[in-house]
């Protein structure tokens, strides 16, 4: 669709048609902004007491902060499908970092988020990290803008023992050279051109932020703005992992990161979290940057603005480092949806699903539905957070392994049928496992109920190794 010459649109009819269908109005932009491992480490999700994201907190404070929000698998390349590609991983059988889901077959002829925009009249656009390893399906995107890796040429080693088994990845600390050349400086730069110029067509601009994804490098000055001496690390359990069963172990067992008890004995804990926590604020700032260009631009009034985390992370908890698992800590993802004119900054606490977005914006855009979505629209939440919500927030980890989160409990079960259940209004921290008490056997089966029946075969992406190993044996 081609908009109407007029570049501004009064926020109350622009929402009037959103809500109501009664009023035909310019097709209004989006904005869709991902970033990498951020958990609930920002302010206005409160998961850290010196978590400074000002920025994020104020897009959260216009429009809706869905605050148990939770992706569809804890690692980046299969949660980045489910959203582009409006499909659990238990349907299309993209479970880890490979394959690629444009190389599968039976993935070709779907379309993702971004053409279904271009088919119906958008210019796209995309900078940094969207799918997994900075990749692009063929022709997904009109325009490419930059789109730099987790490490630069000019990034210097700062803690070389991490080295050893961690792929050079698992670094920490400020890096000194100018701040224009980080690589998520250089991707919002782009960004802001792409949202100051005027276009007879809506856009739709897809960008992926790396930080706070390893190696944590942020500029020496915000590095410097966190003392290390104050930094409040996160709670730890002892004989907190004595109640799980031993898949949950073997599962979350993530080879490339060092073992937590390398950060407690080298004296390196609150290094790396007041890193983290750096690059928390290093990216605040990016999109600070891209929220205040769109504020100035001739499309502040009719621009949706979604920002959400691929997964979350964590920095200790449960004696661990990384995502790859099944619990609130790497599941539960900052998300927020901004629709001009509705000014409400009221919460949401239902679960919802990433898996989402791609259903939402194409009804708030007024989009032909698409066969095939799996993911709920979140319209009616949009319009009033508390309405009635009979959903809950799936995640899963390979084949087979899943979670559920409602709004109380989380229940795991793993393919072997061991189990973990959690009440997070009492245990936040996923201490308790209550999987063994038969009084909550009622609550378990309601909650399996959400389980998806179909658990395709792990995919197969044309020209992979195993593919070819098997055309070989032929």
């Amino acid at each position: 669709m081609i908009r109407t010459k007029s570049m501004f649109v009064f926020p109350g009819l622009l929402v009037s048609a959103l809500f109501s269908g009664s009023v035909q109005a310019e097709q209004p932009n989006v904005l869709l902004i991902a970033i990498d491992d951020l958990n609930n480490w920002v302010g206005c999700l409160g998961g850290h007491p010196q978590a400074h994201s000002p920025n994020i907190d104020r897009l959260a404070k216009r429009g809706t902060l869905f605050t148990n929000a939770h992706c569809q698998a804890p690692i980046c390349n299969p949660s980045r499908a489910s959203i582009m590609y409006g499909m659990r991983p238990s349907t299309s059988g993209v479970y880890m970092n490979s394959p690629k889901p444009w190389t599968v077959k039976s993935l070709e002829s779907h379309v993702t988020l971004p053409r279904h925009f271009a088919a119906s009249g958008y210019k796209t656009y995309t900078a940094g990290k969207i799918y997994h390893g900075s990749g692009i399906p063929p022709g997904d995107f009109d325009e490419v803008g930059p789109r730099p890796g987790q490490r630069q040429k000019i990034d210097e080693r700062l803690i070389p023992e991490t080295r050893d088994g961690a792929k050079g990845l698992w670094d920490f600390g400020g890096q000194s050279y100018e701040e224009e050349l980080f690589q998520d400086y250089v991707d919002a730069s782009w960004a802001i051109d792409v949202i100051s110029m005027r276009s007879e067509q809506p856009f739709f601009v897809a960008l992926g932020f790396y930080r706070p994804h390893v190696p944590f490098y942020s500029p020496t000055r915000v590095f410097n703005e966190i003392s290390a001496d104050t930094i409040k690390l996160p709670e730890v359990k002892d004989g907190d992992r004595d109640d799980l069963p031993g898949i949950a172990t073997k599962l979350t067992n993530a080879p490339a990161a060092p073992a937590h008890s390398w950060f407690v004995e080298s004296g390196r804990w609150k290094e790396a979290v007041q890193s983290y926590l750096a690059c928390v604020r290093w990216t605040d700032e990016q999109v600070g940057r891209v929220l205040d260009a769109l504020a100035s631009s001739p499309h502040a009034d009719n621009t949706i603005v979604v920002l959400y985390s691929d997964h979350g992370f964590f920095l200790g908890e449960k004696e661990r480092w990384a995502k790859q698992s099944l619990w609130e800590q790497a599941t539960r993802v900052p998300f927020i949806i901004s629709v001009p004119g509705i000014d409400q900054g009221k919460p949401c606490k239902r679960p919802v699903e990433l898996l989402s977005i791609y259903p939402t914006l194409i009804e708030l855009c007024g989009l032909p539905p698409r066969e095939g979505l799996e993911g709920v629209s979140l319209k009616p939440m949009l319009a009033n957070p508390t309405a009635a919500w009979p959903n809950v927030a799936l995640t899963t980890f390979g084949k087979n392994n899943h979670a559920v989160r409602s709004e109380t409990h989380r229940y795991i079960r793993y393919s072997n049928g061991s189990e973990e259940l959690y009440d997070l209004r009492n245990d936040p921290n996923e201490w308790s496992n209550l999987a063994d008490d038969e009084s909550l056997s009622t609550l378990k089966l309601e909650l399996a109920e959400f389980f998806p029946e179909t658990n395709a075969e792990p995919a197969r992406g044309v020209g992979s190794k195993r593919n070819k190993a098997k055309k070989k044996s032929r």
